[in-house]
Formats: structure tokens, sequence, C-alpha cells
């Protein structure tokens, strides 16, 4: 299992963008991200950096795991 990367939630978006997922709408320091075929939705804090057990629990929302996550985030 890789390490998980330090990153802010606008660039934690852009990964779960890459991913297939495309933001919905926001409500305060929150993006809220859909993806068709998913019945969860990600609330993503808009925040400087993110907590890892925040982030963690994104990925594995998202149906991705770190690897996949930090490898999104490198292209």
């Amino acid at each position: 299992m890789a390490r998980l990367p330090v990153v802010s939630g606008a660039e934690a978006v852009k990964v779960f963008e890459k991913a297939g997922w495309t933001i919905d709408r926001q409500r305060g320091s929150h993006v809220i991200l859909v993806k068709d075929g998913h019945l969860a939705t990600l609330s993503v804090p808009d925040h400087k950096e993110l907590a890892k057990g925040t982030l963690r629990s994104l990925i594995r929302a998202a149906g991705l795991t770190t690897d996949d996550f930090e490898s999104l985030a490198k292209d």
C-alpha cells in the first residue's frame, strides 16, 4: 500500500475529476462530486491540507485504491 500524499482539497478534487467524478455543487467549504453509476457522493473539504483519514475515506468511497489515487495525482 502506498503512502498517502499530502494534498489540498482542490488538488484532491482534480484527481477525482480525472477518475471520472464531476463537480455537482459546492456548499460552504465542501465540494460535492458525483459520478454516474455510483449511489454515493464525495464531499471533499476545500482545506489547505486534507487529513489522512479523510483522504483515505474519500478514496475508498470513490472505489479507488491509494495506488490508483497516487498514479492519477502524478499524471
